[in-house]
């Protein structure tokens, strides 16, 4: 099969810990993720569903699937990572037992392939980032096997959207969703680490997330409920954290507000937008020039998510504003924009990329923000730009495959 060049450092296994130390498999004999031993079982042409795929201006985010998926299986038993193979896309058969289903036992990631709009070549946007926080969400869940080689999976990842090439959409704005998923298939009803494990990837051709287009939302942080916590699972890519909002994003969208700005504590600090990071660009209180503040990562409540990791580079790279990861208010925002130095706000994330904030309801008034505003537009066009490979962006940042 054909190799990307590599973007990842090489990493050594470290030995898995077991809670039955006679059993443990030794270090030399563990198996890793091997993409050099990738099979590929290819859909029958007579079942595909391919010619059956909706005009791309009819995709709806997450609800068409190509036709083949990637699976990788871990299995205690067998000395840890078996053979990966794609094979045409398809239900899972797992045990009613397995601990994902009882105690949320999972963990994800969310990527995108592109098409190049200069050169037809397929691309992915720094999937080394995404290899390395699904090993730490693994980790946090105490999965074995999360000190996989990052390379070897993006390699059968690469494979994978090479076989289903015709399924991404052409035209800016549009991609092939990747969905990397790891769950625990580990048959047994007791609290603990899982035995056995499945990694699997699924890919889903997608239009613009916002059928609305680029247009600003609204927002309140007026929620009792808090998404995450210091100390918790906010770090992680774990399902665990995504259920619980269900149920107030519904009664936020019923008040009138796209997503929730989810805040924590007496202080309300702010967190995150929905599922996405949320940055804030100020006057400095006192003079001094401006700044671009996004919520810090060191009290783990907060997704290291890939378009923020990128906006702050790009930023940083321009010298034109400070840019600054640190703790922010409610407060503090609404402080700013009474005296006129809350400047603009976006959130972002994989799959809207950018998304311009107008407004932000707390304690039961709206605070009006400009939108969408040029800093907004110039992240949403540098960032697609490098994706499409319109724009030239930093080394390992759009990868061919």
């Amino acid at each position: 099969m054909t190799m990307i060049s590599p973007s990842v450092t090489k990493t050594f296994l470290r030995p898995l810990l077991s809670r039955n130390a006679a059993t443990t498999t030794p270090q030399s004999t563990i198996r890793s993720i091997s993409s050099a031993k990738l099979t590929i079982q290819r859909h029958p042409d007579s079942e595909s569903k391919f010619s059956r795929m909706l005009k791309k201006e009819e995709l709806q985010f997450g609800k068409t699937f190509s036709d083949h998926m990637l699976q990788i299986p871990y299995k205690k038993s067998l000395g840890g990572w078996q053979d990966p193979k794609i094979v045409p896309y398809g239900d899972l058969t797992i045990s009613p037992a397995a601990s994902s289903l009882h105690y949320g036992l999972e963990c994800f990631e969310g990527m995108k392939a592109y098409k190049s709009l200069t050169d037809d070549s397929l691309r992915l946007f720094r999937p080394d980032k995404n290899m390395e926080r699904l090993r730490n969400s693994m980790e946090r869940l105490s999965m074995p096997g999360y000190d996989f080689d990052p390379q070897e999976l993006i390699n059968c990842i690469a494979e994978l959207v090479r076989v289903d090439r015709d399924w991404i959409p052409s035209g800016e704005g549009y991609s092939l969703y990747l969905r990397p998923t790891v769950i625990s298939t580990h048959p047994y009803l007791g609290v603990a680490t899982p035995d056995d494990l499945l990694l699997y990837v699924i890919t889903s051709p997608v239009g613009p997330y916002y059928t609305s287009g680029f247009n600003p939302v609204r927002l309140t942080a007026d929620s009792e409920y808090v998404r995450a916590w210091p100390g918790g699972t906010g770090g992680s890519k774990v399902g665990g954290n995504y259920a619980p909002t269900m149920k107030p994003a519904g009664e936020a969208a019923k008040r009138g507000y796209s997503q929730i700005l989810w805040v924590f504590g007496e202080n309300h600090e702010i967190t995150e937008v929905g599922a996405m990071n949320v940055f804030f660009f100020l006057e400095k209180k006192g003079g001094g020039g401006r700044e671009l503040v996004t919520p810090p990562l060191n009290r783990g409540d907060i997704l290291p998510g890939v378009t923020r990791k990128s906006i702050l580079e790009l930023a940083e790279s321009w010298e034109e504003f400070d840019v600054v990861e640190r703790s922010i208010t409610m407060p503090e925002i609404v402080e700013a924009a009474s005296e006129g130095r809350l400047i603009e706000s976006f959130g972002a994330g994989t799959a809207a990329v950018v998304t311009p904030i107008e407004a932000i309801q707390f304690q039961g008034k709206d605070v009006e923000i400009p939108a969408t505003g040029e800093l907004t537009k110039r992240f949403f066009s540098d960032l697609m730009g490098i994706q499409y490979g319109r724009i030239e962006g930093p080394e390992g940042w759009s990868v061919k495959i």
